[in-house]
């Protein structure tokens, strides 16, 4: 009851969506979501830059968006802001526009993302954390409560803190992922010659590439660091 739907909205089979939820115009939703009460999707960017142009917000399947959540689309004609499957945005979490969310993400209560993050699979934003506009977050990063993130942050580590800070690697998060033993003890050696080491970006990305056993996980640290 009281679900807003406007026109040029798709939504796929399986989906649910809960009462006084709104999507607005130029939203796709794929399959097997569940949208929860008062969320509010695909609105207009709070960007100034805006214009009323054409642009879009594509959701994946079997995604969950929990209570008062809001997810703005893009600004600039044509752009978009994607969120991917599998993910978990708990109530009151913000997608800003022009932001991609990959797959298997979880944004804990009131975590919120600005405009142009990109924000790649399997990380976990803690609850009330704020990450700052154009920041990358990396795939498999957590990221603590209450964190102020104003920098990239590289993958497979924990980062904490106001400003965030690296804490440690994401050890029990790569292991969730089904990530391979060898290769986990690959990136812990990749982690450890980057953060421990007084190396330089430079010199530490030649020294892994050279001392470090390739792997697709490796190669994926490597190219973020680049």
């Amino acid at each position: 009851p009281y679900a807003v739907i406007s026109d040029h909205v798709q939504i796929g089979e399986g989906t649910k969506i809960g009462p006084h939820v709104v999507i607005k115009e130029w939203t796709q939703i794929g399959r097997d979501c569940q949208i929860f009460q008062g969320a509010s999707i695909g609105e207009v960017p709070q960007d100034l830059k805006f214009k009323g142009e054409k642009s879009y917000t594509f959701i994946g399947d079997r995604t969950t968006i929990r209570e008062y959540s809001s997810i703005h689309r893009a600004t600039g004609e044509g752009e978009e802001t994607r969120i991917g499957s599998d993910s978990l945005l708990m109530a009151c979490t913000h997608v800003a526009h022009n932001c991609v969310v990959g797959n298997h993400v979880i944004m804990s209560n009131a975590a919120m993302i600005a405009g142009h993050a990109i924000v790649e699979d399997r990380a976990v934003l803690g609850g009330m954390c704020g990450i700052h506009q154009f920041v990358k977050i990396g795939r498999n990063v957590m990221i603590g409560g209450m964190s102020k993130i104003v920098q990239d942050c590289v993958p497979y580590t924990i980062v904490d803190g106001h400003p965030a800070r690296v804490v440690g690697l994401n050890s029990v998060g790569i292991a969730r992922a089904g990530i391979a033993v060898e290769a986990r003890r690959n990136i812990k050696r990749a982690y450890k010659i980057l953060f421990r080491s007084g190396l330089s970006l430079a010199q530490a990305i030649a020294v892994i590439e050279q001392e470090v056993d390739t792997s697709e996980e490796v190669e994926h640290f490597l190219r973020f660091l680049r």
